[in-house]
């Protein structure tokens, strides 16, 4: 069938049997042998298309009118030139696959990994006596400290303390170092691509895995896995059917790992149906099911991404992300953004709209909220479970907050609890300066003994009175407010905590 069709199009099969005659214009799948009916499995001609399209430096486009079954097979299609899926339509069936752990698609670069030793870091230090052949992102770890331990039904003994950065053919550092190394026992560097690759397009449905598992998470891929830098994903549409009673939980359709430089531009994506599990705890806890995913990623930009259904309790928020350096989202429309171990640099979220999960953040540096919209039970909630750290400073201009997506709650800016009892591998902080410049609170709708909103919630948490804090959570040390207002007419407190509430500088500005 490959070779009737490629000599109807003027294509010639060489010796090897690989097409020749594409040089000048771009790969389909067709030539391979996809048929884009959305019956039969196109997923192996696809994987040859692309393996082809990767050794001649050529792009790929489709056929607007075609539907590709993605199969069952356990197959990746490495992409490592521009592809334009366009109109075209792929069908992910994952009610019965080889290998639910492996991605469909994974774009990466085809330059080699370079060797680089790195005996020792200083926290911000700002460049290195290393001088790679290209700019790199790069990946250093210590395994002798551990950072992250977490606590709750997810607890966990922690992560070995890592940073990601950029390092630029001159030794300078983009990405500022999080931490001190003694040591460095393991460095990764991967050379960055100067050309971006761009996949542009293609509309993706997922039907749902159907597995049963009593304990413990099970992460589906079935995926698109970047861990190439210098790459934009523009366009590219993902819907999820046939959710059922029982499923596991996806690490993200989109997800970006050990990269830099990554932008998701114009996408529809989809919340995924929320399903529990026995956690590390021995108690029942709710899986984590994400559309998007971005891990250990220096500068990862969402500008116009989008989907529906944000104010859907029934659906898990739209993304996670992990030890990634300045996150920016844009003209976005999410179900929420959030950092789980942690973010640095500038942390930005720009004429945004989030829903019912919210903005939930760890890290330190800058984190700025502006001409945005959010509708989560707080503000900001700087997650418990890592410690409610957040070195540095955070900015409110311009925005609005409507809690709870309009339920009638107590509204609590700023969520964070921490007892000072556990050890998270590192000293926890809550903003040391915040600053609201312009914030308008839709709290019309509240409990019958409303009395206004808090800033603060009781960060020590449920913490008995006189109870050892052998690892003290440092205080805010001021709070800014000016142009605030609430649709119920009612001031801003610091905190029903009285003893907390003391110790914090208010200074309120016309």
């Amino acid at each position: 069938m490959a070779v009737l069709l490629a000599l109807a199009v003027g294509v010639g099969y060489s010796v090897a049997g690989e097409p020749v005659g594409l040089a000048d214009r771009p790969v389909d799948y067709e030539t391979f042998g996809a048929v884009g009916d959305g019956v039969a499995d196109d997923l192996p001609a696809i994987v040859k298309a692309h393996a082809f399209a990767n050794a001649h430096g050529l792009t790929v486009k489709t056929k607007p009118g075609a539907t590709y079954h993605l199969g069952r097979r356990a197959l990746t299609a490495i992409i490592a030139t521009d592809t334009d899926w366009g109109t075209s339509k792929f069908i992910i069936d994952d009610t019965d696959v080889e290998n639910h752990r492996l991605s469909l698609f994974v774009v990466q670069s085809r330059l080699e990994p370079e060797t680089l030793v790195i005996p020792r870091l200083v926290r911000d230090q700002p460049r290195l006596d290393v001088r790679p052949q290209r700019d790199c992102w790069v990946r250093v770890e210590n395994s002798h400290w551990r950072r992250y331990i977490r606590e709750g039904l997810n607890q966990n003994n922690g992560s070995a303390q890592r940073d990601c950065f950029i390092l630029r053919r001159d030794g300078t550092i983009e990405g500022a170092i999080d931490w001190d190394y003694d040591v460095v026992t393991r460095v990764e560097a991967r050379p960055i691509d100067e050309q971006p690759l761009v996949l542009r397009g293609g509309i993706f449905t997922t039907r749902a895995n159907r597995m049963k598992q009593e304990q413990g998470y099970n992460y589906w891929l079935r995926n698109i896995a970047i861990t190439r830098s210098n790459t934009t994903v523009v366009g590219l549409t993902h819907h999820v059917v046939d959710e059922g009673e029982f499923g596991h939980p996806y690490n993200g359709f989109l997800a970006a790992q050990g990269c830099a430089n990554i932008v998701f531009r114009d996408c529809f994506v989809t919340g995924h149906k929320t399903y529990s599990t026995i956690g590390s705890a021995g108690k029942p806890v709710s899986m984590g099911s994400y559309d998007l995913n971005a891990n250990e990623v220096v500068n990862f930009t969402m500008t116009g991404v989008r989907m529906d259904n944000i104010c859907d309790a029934t659906r898990w928020g739209v993304i996670g992300t992990n030890f990634c350096k300045n996150i920016v989202l844009e003209n976005c429309t999410l179900s929420r953004m959030d950092s789980h171990q942690g973010v640095s640099g500038l942390y930005t979220i720009r004429g945004t709209t989030l829903g019912h999960a919210g903005l939930n953040a760890i890290g330190r540096g800058t984190l700025t909220i502006e001409d945005s919209t959010l509708n989560g039970r707080a503000l900001l909630s700087l997650r418990a479970d890592y410690g409610s750290t957040w070195e540095g400073t955070v900015v409110i201009r311009n925005s609005r907050w409507r809690p709870g997506c309009g339920a009638p709650i107590q509204p609590t800016l700023f969520a964070m609890a921490n007892s000072g009892q556990h050890d998270f591998g590192y000293p926890c902080f809550m903003p040391a300066q915040i600053v609201i410049d312009g914030l308008v609170i839709e709290d019309s709708q509240h409990p019958s003994d409303y009395s206004g909103p808090f800033l603060f919630n009781d960060p020590d948490g449920k913490t008995p009175p006189g109870a050892a804090r052998p690892f003290p959570y440092q205080l805010t040390e001021q709070v800014t407010i000016r142009r605030l207002t609430t649709a119920s007419g009612q001031n801003i407190r610091i905190s029903p905590d009285a003893e907390f509430a003391a110790r914090v500088k208010m200074i309120q500005q016309e």
